[in-house]
């Protein structure tokens, strides 16, 4: 039934998350989360909804009602449950003025991209978290920018720039740190149907912004089951920067389950997210990435040489060099880059800085599987002498070592000092650590 801020933020609570790490996002906004549950079709689910208070809109006592800053929509959409009672359970609930709130939905200043980023950044967040709400912000900016043909920094976020929109993006990251998993993954995402009015008309769900955050995304989207806007733009844009894509439930030991309320009600659809936490028995990690190709036909070799180091510097991966033959058949180049999605821009600029290319492409790769990394130092005996050299050890998820390999500069230096093939040197080393 789609995903929203709110219902991510409740479905993360009922699956273990600790309410106590969205202090900083209470304290930096002036909200308070109220955290409660609601019945939807025969499940308990939690809900979430932020309280404005109201001493922080200057005695006017803002709510949604009045300020007609919609931008995305003028109808309720799923972000928020109003089934709900401010009796239940609420987050820090001994305050001492539980009656001074309203909702904040849509309340507090309209902000640009830049100013949303100085606000998160001013929370003092783990570095981690930090990271994945900018670049959240970020993947919102670019989607609006694409739908109103703007730039990110020119990007004025209306209803994702106020309170409650703020308060559920950096929630639903310092929740998925406080469950502190590895991965996040899921099934097809259901988009909804029909039609929903906004500031500028009336359009075909899933609404503009939506459908450029979805294309940020490495999973599926789905219409319906339903007519209705069943997933928002921040609800996408937080699953389009921390989800992978699977089209089924992945093997899993289960440890904890937990389900997020939307608004509505429908009559044979549950209107709620669920989350499930466990480990899995899956053998690679996948990781995110970005791959970068040029093609050159009038590098030098010094300047094709030089790439890998600077590179790698600027933050690439890895960095393989092809020959080719290009036009009129003339030798050239082809320089492929891998480099994880935050640092692509800063590796493309370098590689066009350092070899002159006038244009760098991103391929369509999105992922790639990669093996747990770990070095040890390992102590091999050659012509009675002891020396220590380096060593990787790649192993699967599950701590299964399946290839060791001697690092070659330290073998190197111990078969040049004892004159011993270094392919030897590598041997021993390597034996000595499997055994």
């Amino acid at each position: 039934m789609g995903a929203s801020g709110d219902m991510l933020c409740g479905a993360l609570l009922a699956a273990g998350a600790d309410p106590d790490v969205l202090e900083p996002i209470e304290e930096a906004l002036d909200v308070r989360y109220a955290i409660d549950t609601t019945t939807k079709n025969g499940i308990d689910a939690t809900t979430v909804t932020v309280l404005l208070d109201d001493e922080s809109t200057d005695g006017h006592g803002h709510s949604e009602a009045d300020d007609d800053r919609s931008h995305d929509h003028t109808h309720p959409h799923d972000d928020h449950d109003h089934e709900h009672t401010h009796e239940g359970h609420d987050h820090h609930g001994d305050h001492d003025h539980p009656h001074d709130h309203t909702h904040a939905e849509g309340a507090g200043p309209t902000r640009s991209y830049t100013e949303v980023v100085e606000l998160v950044e001013s929370m003092e967040l783990p570095e981690e978290v930090e990271h994945d709400a900018t670049a959240i912000f970020e993947i919102l900016g670019e989607a609006e920018a694409a739908v109103h043909g703007t730039d990110l920094d020119a990007t004025h976020f209306h209803e994702v720039g106020a309170d409650d929109a703020i308060a559920d993006v950096v929630g639903a990251t310092l929740l998925f740190d406080s469950l502190d998993v590895e991965r996040v993954v899921t099934t097809p995402i259901a988009g909804g149907g029909g039609t929903v009015a906004m500031s500028h008309g009336t359009y075909p769900v899933p609404a503009p912004a939506v459908v450029e955050a979805v294309e940020r995304a490495d999973w599926a989207l789905h219409g319906g089951p339903v007519d209705g806007e069943l997933l928002t733009p921040t609800g996408a844009a937080i699953l389009a920067h921390v989800a992978d894509g699977v089209e089924r439930l992945p093997a899993l030991d289960l440890d904890a389950s937990g389900y997020g309320a939307g608004e509505h009600d429908f009559p044979e659809h549950p209107n709620v997210l669920r989350a499930l936490v466990g480990s899995s028995s899956e053998g690679l990690t996948r990781e995110g990435i970005r791959v970068l190709e040029t093609n050159l036909d009038d590098a030098s070799p010094e300047v094709l040489g030089g790439l890998h180091d600077s590179l790698t510097e600027a933050g690439a991966r890895d960095v393989s060099i092809l020959p080719t033959t290009m036009k009129k058949s003339r030798p050239g180049h082809l320089v492929k880059v891998i480099v994880r999605p935050e640092d692509t821009e800063r590796v493309a600029r370098r590689l066009a800085v350092e070899t002159g290319t006038l244009g760098v492409r991103e391929t369509g790769a999105r992922h790639r599987w990669v093996a747990e990394r770990a070095f040890e130092t390992a102590t091999v005996a050659v012509k009675g002498e002891e020396y220590e050299v380096a060593v990787k050890i790649a192993s699967d998820s599950e701590g299964t070592v399946y290839d060791v390999s001697a690092e070659y500069d330290d073998a190197s230096a111990v078969a040049a000092e004892t004159d011993v093939p270094i392919r030897e040197v590598m041997r021993r080393v390597e034996n000595a650590v499997r055994s």
